[in-house]
């Protein structure tokens, strides 16, 4: 029975059909919560320890951990561990440093979005930094929401068997029917129920392979047997370690993981949750790659994985092991992983048009009052509205740019990374840092993650993130030393 007959099981088609509704159910229950554009967008600064760790958790790995990591570890083997270790350090220092000084400092200035923060910390009235912040996180993370919109549509197409386009519209729909619900509360505990599902089947899925297969002795042998390679991490070389290391740079640069420092109840419990949010991505990155290693040894040949893909490896062995009520779950889990990064980026992109760009600069101009302009339930449900035609747009940017969505979300994190996370980093640890010298750094990040992919990629397998990361810190320190410093 392959992966697409065990779903069409009565029970396992049951189960995945309530995973999907599953997140709609919890958007009613945070609805009572959403009185401000603060709870909408942070959940009103009151979120448990253990929720944001989880959700950050959750929002940063989702489908590229479950697919992509699985199925990479199947295709170069054991040196795909490298993928896993440079974000899971960088995240706990960021937790721990980043992250507690980072929700201090908000609050202190009665920021609700990263650019928020920006502008009130350089006291930028012309809004350089707000418009610059808004452009990148436009450019880059509404082409990566499409792309998991496209994404979780594949998925319900090949696996109900239903048209590309109708799958495109349930998927879309199943998340902002939950998101306007709920804002930021509904999206943070889903991606815990999602966290728990992803770590089910990436505990328990190798678990049940290895002692089917024998045990970890028997799985060496028959790697060793296949290419010696697979079991050698570093077999990859050093460069390629290096840059999947390097990886973790692009932590500091995500909005959607930011947010999620922001909205902790307390910046001392950060402390609880950076182990918690440590372990759980040590425990799910290691499940990832021993999916793809014994993948691997179970099925030498990807011509026997669903269209030859090696990323549904983590379907097939599930099919191969669990039964139908299990199964249904995991593969709903799959779907569910696919959204949680885009719930958490549309949100994003919603509070950078909304508040950043609306709010804070169309608004301000206007009338010179922004803030008594709009009341709270105004800003609410503006906010609401922005987020359904952000889902929209990505929704037939999806549909009609397949080809340049899936281009652009290759460099996302590491435009991302390379613009926004030098400037988080030094706006918060170094006073010296000026205003021009954000920009300078958030422009040069752009700049060489752009260039580097179009023009020099192909010479070199270098990820792109460490250049322009460090060109970024660079121009930031220049240009801070070069400009006179601006604090409010």
């Amino acid at each position: 029975m392959n992966v697409y007959e065990k779903l069409a099981h009565p029970v396992a088609l049951s189960i995945f059909v309530v995973t999907l509704f599953l997140p709609i159910i919890v958007g009613f229950f945070t609805l009572r919560r959403m009185r401000s554009d603060s709870d909408f967008f942070v959940g009103g600064r009151a979120m448990n320890r253990l929720v944001v760790a989880l959700s950050a958790v959750s929002s940063g790995r989702s489908s590229w951990l479950v697919l992509g990591v699985s199925g990479m570890a199947y295709t170069m083997g054991a040196g795909a561990v490298w993928a896993i270790v440079g974000y899971t350090i960088v995240e706990f220092f960021q937790f721990i440093y980043l992250g507690r000084r980072l929700r201090a400092e908000t609050q202190a200035l009665g920021s609700i979005t990263l650019l928020d923060y920006f502008e009130s910390r350089f006291n930028d009235s012309k809004h350089l930094l707000r418009i610059t912040g808004a452009v990148i996180i436009g450019i880059f993370i509404t082409a990566y929401v499409s792309a998991q919109f496209y994404a979780g549509a594949k998925t319900l197409s090949s696996a109900l068997d239903i048209q590309l386009a109708v799958c495109l519209l349930i998927s879309a729909l199943l998340i902002l029917i939950y998101m306007v619900l709920g804002g930021f509360v509904a999206v943070a505990y889903n991606d815990v129920v999602r966290a728990v599902i992803m770590l089910i089947g990436l505990v328990v899925l190798p678990i049940a392979g290895l002692a089917n297969l024998g045990g970890i002795g028997v799985l060496r042998g028959l790697l060793t047997e296949l290419n010696p390679a697979y079991v050698d991490p570093l077999s990859v070389g050093l460069g390629a370690a290096a840059g999947f290391v390097g990886i973790g740079l692009g932590s500091p640069g995500q909005p959607h993981i930011l947010v999620r420092y922001m909205s902790i109840d307390d910046p001392k419990n950060l402390r609880f949750s950076a182990v918690i949010g440590t372990v759980w991505n040590i425990v799910l990155g290691v499940g990832a790659v021993a999916i793809g290693l014994l993948g691997r040894a179970m099925i030498p040949d990807a011509a026997g994985l669903p269209n030859g893909d090696s990323e549904m490896i983590y379907l097939a062995l599930s099919s191969q092991y669990f039964g139908p009520a299990l199964y249904g779950l995991l593969v709903g889990g799959v779907f569910a992983a696919i959204l949680s990064t885009a719930d958490s980026q549309l949100l994003v992109v919603a509070s950078t048009f909304s508040r950043d760009i609306y709010e804070k600069i169309i608004k301000a101009r206007g009338t010179g009052k922004a803030e008594k302009t709009l009341n709270e339930a105004d800003k609410l449900k503006f906010s609401r509205w922005v987020l359904v035609l952000s889902g929209v747009l990505a929704l037939l940017l999806a549909y009609v740019a397949k080809d340049l969505v899936f281009w652009l979300v290759l460099f996302a994190w590491g435009g991302l990374g390379a613009s926004l996370g030098p400037a988080v980093i030094f706006t918060l640890f170094w006073k010296k840092t000026t205003r021009w010298g954000i920009f300078a750094g958030m422009l040069t990040g752009t700049v060489i993650t752009i260039v580097w992919k179009l023009w020099i990629n192909q010479f070199t397998e270098f990820y792109h993130l460490i250049p322009a990361f460090l060109g970024s810190v660079v121009a930031i320190v220049a240009g801070s030393i070069l400009t006179p410093r601006e604090r409010s």
